[in-house]
């Protein structure tokens, strides 16, 4: 599968299960899973952004499964992953973690605010109404779906979506193929962490947040590059930080990086405001809001980022 002519695709990754691809990635523009349990009924990985996506996802449900879906696993809060919520039927099930439920109300709609371009739709806020700490377990007709939470990388909810038995792993933001990852809210040390962990888990499939789907030495390929990246993040901070450089100071000056080729450079704006707290000494939880270093990024970017309708 490619990006071809830039419009969403299924992925089908083994029997009954799929991935729902939206290129070309970036800002609001997730994938989506489907897992479809041996009665017919469905479980989705994450909602989408805007009304008119997610209706989208929901005809491609219609197509491969039974009657409304089941459940919904959020794999984390951000709205590309859980705007969605609110256009599923009443009878699905929202699931996610304990730290989801709370950050998707304490943000609200927000993201509509920072990020204008899509046309949201009739947007109704819907968190997780199941939550959990560490792990759970789903068990399908014929299957298990278990879900862990994988410490704070990059939220503090992320959860990882892992089917043992076909070794098909969904990542949500834990894995950006294509695209810089965003440690902003999240952590430079725990995202490292989380890499080890989805290695340790040895998937032959991994769907990516973002981008297209990786198989078989695709997925260490994936995970090795993200994990130079977040090194390379803690290392510029490092050497930043001492310099006396803001975080866009820095950005700036480490411009010509190795990762300049990936997309959504304006990225390392937000993922260095995270280091920088963290060599400071910090509390691991401190909140660093989008909206506080969206202009960073923006002037990195050298004008208005885009993001898709």
């Amino acid at each position: 599968m490619t990006w071809s002519d830039g419009k969403p695709y299924v992925d089908e990754l083994a029997a009954g299960i799929y991935a729902y691809i939206q290129p070309d990635g970036g800002w609001m523009v997730n994938n989506c899973g489907v897992v479809v349990d041996g009665a017919g009924g469905a479980v989705l990985v994450d909602t989408t952004s805007t009304e008119r996506r997610n209706r989208a996802v929901l005809a491609e449900v219609a197509r491969v499964s039974d009657g409304a879906p089941k459940a919904v696993v959020n794999t984390h809060h951000h709205p590309d992953h859980t705007y969605g919520n609110g256009f599923l039927p009443p009878e699905t099930l929202v699931i996610g973690h304990d730290k989801c439920r709370d950050e998707v109300l304490a943000a609200g709609l927000e993201a509509t605010r920072v990020i204008t371009a899509p046309d949201y739709g009739a947007l109704t806020l819907r968190p997780p109404e199941l939550t959990f700490s560490e792990r759970m377990t789903l068990h399908l007709r014929e299957f298990a779906v278990e879900l862990q939470h994988a410490g704070r990388a990059h939220t503090s909810n992320d959860v990882l979506v892992w089917l043992p038995e076909q070794r098909v792993l969904f990542a949500g933001d834990l894995a950006f193929a294509g695209g810089q990852p965003f440690l902003l809210e999240g952590s430079v040390a725990g995202f490292r962490r989380a890499i080890t962990r989805m290695r340790e888990l040895a998937p032959e499939v991994l769907v990516p947040g973002h981008g297209p789907v990786r198989r078989g030495e695709e997925v260490t390929q994936l995970l090795d590059a993200m994990d130079s990246y977040v090194a390379y993040v803690a290392e510029v901070a490092a050497e930043a930080q001492a310099a006396g450089l803001s975080p866009l100071e820095a950005a700036q000056k480490y411009r010509n990086n190795p990762y300049r080729g990936w997309a959504e450079t304006e990225r390392f704006v937000g993922n260095l405001h995270r280091a920088y707290s963290e060599l400071s000494g910090n509390p691991f939880d401190t909140r660093i809001t989008v909206a506080s270093v969206w202009p960073d990024m923006v002037a990195f970017h050298g004008g208005p980022i885009a993001c898709h309708a």
